[in-house]
């Protein structure tokens, strides 16, 4: 861990990662790669990413991130499903970095667990979006809006876990996957291309790492992150963007306390609509369970060809706070509140 209070260690970067990054990202090939970091919890997967992200922009001008980690997103609030588009190194990995995505998704939870279905529903649509968007055939367009893509994914790989990793995996059809091994070995995934089942439509290159088990100072790595302390912080640095930079906010409680003080951005009801995610809420109970909760704002939906039960494009957040919208990020259009629910 480095100083007291800090959810994230010092980074350590192994020559088995350099190198693995620099197979992805100087490898000659027709097309821009498209790699797929996967392993265990703690092993060190975003690190990794982020490492690869830095390495690929050695090469190109920008790269693609797709962030598939519910609980410890690289660079938005938990419970949300991004893709970037990054056009710049981050030289100090211990920094934390919010970025504004190309699209995002809410997905008003942290895990997976409660709507498999839907997290991968939303996964597949922002992959479709970098395919139409970044990763043209050279035949329809120049190559040079053709960018490699990084996904990032959660350390969730047993049971149902394990079987969305293969969907997601099935899905993309990467040209790289990288699995980091710990060394409980039981904890892994299994080795080799685990997820092909004659469905694979491209050449995929496996690439294994060890995690990070030692510093340059042959010191142990094996401290756990504090995923409640990391998500807090990142909650807090978003909507601390309301605010003046010279107001302390760094804690829940000081964040709470600024918003309940600040002018609220106020939304005729009629201009938006609820949309409870995950569970049924009777009408009756609509606003008492919007009060104290984070909810997703989102652009409605104008296509008629889009199903009703789509989650739209999430465009911010917000705190709803007795009833006032505290809003950062919102967009001057009609809205759709996305609703995590915390029962």
């Amino acid at each position: 861990m480095g100083e007291k209070g800090n959810p994230w260690p010092e980074i350590f970067i192994p020559n088995s990662w350099k190198e693995a990054a620099n197979s992805i990202a100087f490898n000659s090939s027709d097309s821009p790669p498209i790699a797929f970091i996967c392993g265990a919890k703690n092993s060190g997967k975003s690190t990794f990413s982020h490492h690869l992200l830095n390495t690929l922009l050695d090469s190109y001008y920008k790269v693609a991130y797709l962030d598939t980690d519910l609980g410890q997103p690289e660079f938005t609030t938990p419970g949300c499903l991004s893709l970037h588009v990054i056009d710049e190194q981050t030289p100090d990995l211990t920094i934390l970095s919010m970025k504004t995505p190309v699209r995002c998704f809410f997905f008003g939870d942290t895990s997976s667990k409660r709507d498999p279905k839907a997290y991968l529903d939303n996964i597949f649509r922002l992959y479709d979006y970098f395919q139409m968007e970044y990763y043209k055939s050279n035949e329809l367009a120049d190559s040079n809006i053709q960018l490699p893509l990084v996904v990032n994914t959660p350390g969730w790989v047993k049971g149902v876990g394990y079987d969305i990793l293969v969907e997601m995996l099935r899905y993309i059809s990467p040209t790289h996957v990288v699995q980091i091994r710990i060394s409980a070995e039981s904890k892994n995934l299994p080795t080799g291309a685990f997820w092909l089942d004659g469905s694979q439509k491209r050449l995929v290159n496996l690439i294994d790492i060890s995690s990070a088990r030692q510093d340059s100072s042959n010191r142990s790595l094996l401290t756990q992150k504090d995923g409640r302390l990391m998500r807090d912080t990142r909650i807090i640095a978003y909507f601390r963007q309301c605010f003046r930079s010279d107001l302390n906010i760094t804690t829940k409680n000081e964040l709470a306390y600024a918003l309940a003080s600040h002018p609220p951005y106020e939304v005729p009801i009629s201009r938006f609509k609820v949309m409870h995610l995950h569970r049924q809420v009777p009408f009756s109970e609509i606003f008492h369970s919007l009060n104290a909760t984070i909810v997703g704002l989102a652009v409605s939906s104008l296509k008629p060809t889009e199903s009703k039960t789509s989650t739209p494009w999430c465009v911010g957040l917000g705190a709803w706070m007795y009833v006032t919208l505290h809003v950062y990020g919102c967009a001057s259009c009609k809205l759709e509140l996305m609703v995590r629910q915390n029962c």
